[in-house]
């Protein structure tokens, strides 16, 4: 309409103030000039590059085929056994004759309902008749325990640790731009060695004691841990217990098939005069064990992104572990002489609680 008014030069007067071009304000002026011509879309029907699923019917079976070959009947799918990402599900689409692009693979898989998932454990085996009355005849058992005022106790290794300047899983807050430098390989160090945090969990007043050691994780190892923890903690908050319950896994150095468990446990009871009750869970139900998720992870998160360089630095980031509800006592701490560093059975190592 502008243009029509403006006269002769009109059409470049608007096409050179609106940015548009010069046909498009010819074409206008044509419509116009024929309103009957005129619906009501602004576009031709038509208009607008069609979907890839509508160019190419057979493009989202042969993606499902793909993705789920299993499901979809197609075992002998070429991306069975490679990791199937948008680029590579593309180039597979592309050999079979189809024209798509990774991103629009991207597009009709999250249409289809699929997204990237990892693994989840959940299938547990095999039940055993008998798992339930093993984990109720525990339950009554620590119940009994706390009845009488006697402790009852879970006990456990954490996972050894690699001392030295070496990269440790998490993140903890710094300066931006000055994360702490580690070394690029985590070789073990020899002088440095490996750290065993082997933990005793009391289960009624969520304490626990932790003691650290240097060389292996041994049934004599794991006596001494209850022995320490005995002394030093379980002494002080019952007097003069009948009976101490022990719950454990039914693997590593307490497993219930070690001879020197078995031996350690009862030369501990013959010096303490107490009795010394073991009942271990079920193989494969080691996650059910209290300490695993009342000590050791904490533990885990207290220690995240810090280099655990010496046995010091991992028995002070042990005993600083506190949480709501849970408590540390003090931290004990021996220094051990050249000898028993040396031992694989020292025991009067570092201990933290």
């Amino acid at each position: 309409m502008e243009a029509r008014s403006l006269g002769w030069g009109g059409v470049a007067a608007v096409a050179l103030a609106t940015g548009l071009s010069d046909r498009t304000v010819r074409n206008g002026i044509r419509e116009i000039g024929r309103p009957d011509e005129l619906g009501e879309r602004q576009r031709k029907p038509g208009a607008g590059r069609r979907s890839r699923e509508s160019e190419q019917p057979g493009i989202l079976k042969a993606l499902n085929a793909l993705v789920d070959p299993v499901s979809r009947g197609d075992p002998m799918s070429p991306l069975r056994w490679t990791c199937k990402s948008t680029r590579a599900l593309a180039r597979e689409l592309k050999l079979q004759g189809f024209v798509v692009s990774s991103v629009k693979v991207g597009d009709l898989l999250k249409e289809q309902g699929y997204s990237l998932q990892s693994n989840r454990k959940t299938v547990e085996g095999k039940k055993h008749p008998d798992r339930d009355a093993q984990f109720n005849f525990i339950a009554k058992r620590v119940q009994a325990r706390r009845h009488c005022g006697e402790p009852a106790i879970s006990i456990d290794t954490k996972k050894k640790e690699t001392l030295g300047n070496l990269k440790n899983a998490g993140k903890t807050y710094r300066r931006r731009g000055d994360p702490v430098k580690v070394k690029t390989h985590d070789f073990p160090d020899k002088e440095l060695g490996k750290a065993v945090p082997y933990g005793v969990y009391d289960i009624a007043t969520n304490e626990a004691g932790v003691t650290v050691g240097v060389r292996h994780d041994t049934a004599e190892f794991a006596v001494a841990a209850v022995e320490r923890w005995w002394e030093r903690m379980g002494s002080k908050r019952y007097r003069t217990p009948r009976r101490v319950l022990i719950t454990a896994d039914s693997g590593g150095s307490n497993s219930p098939r070690t001879r020197l468990w078995l031996w350690e446990l009862q030369r501990l009871a013959n010096k303490t005069g107490i009795i010394f009750e073991a009942c271990h869970y079920p193989p494969g139900t080691s996650k059910w064990n209290k300490i695993e998720p009342r000590l050791f992870c904490h533990i885990t998160r207290n220690w995240q992104g810090v280099p655990l360089e010496t046995l010091e630095v991992v028995v002070s980031l042990i005993g600083s572990t506190t949480t709501e509800g849970f408590v540390c006592l003090d931290l004990y701490a021996w220094h051990t002489t050249k000898e028993n560093l040396l031992n694989p059975f020292a025991y009067n190592g570092l201990i933290a609680g």
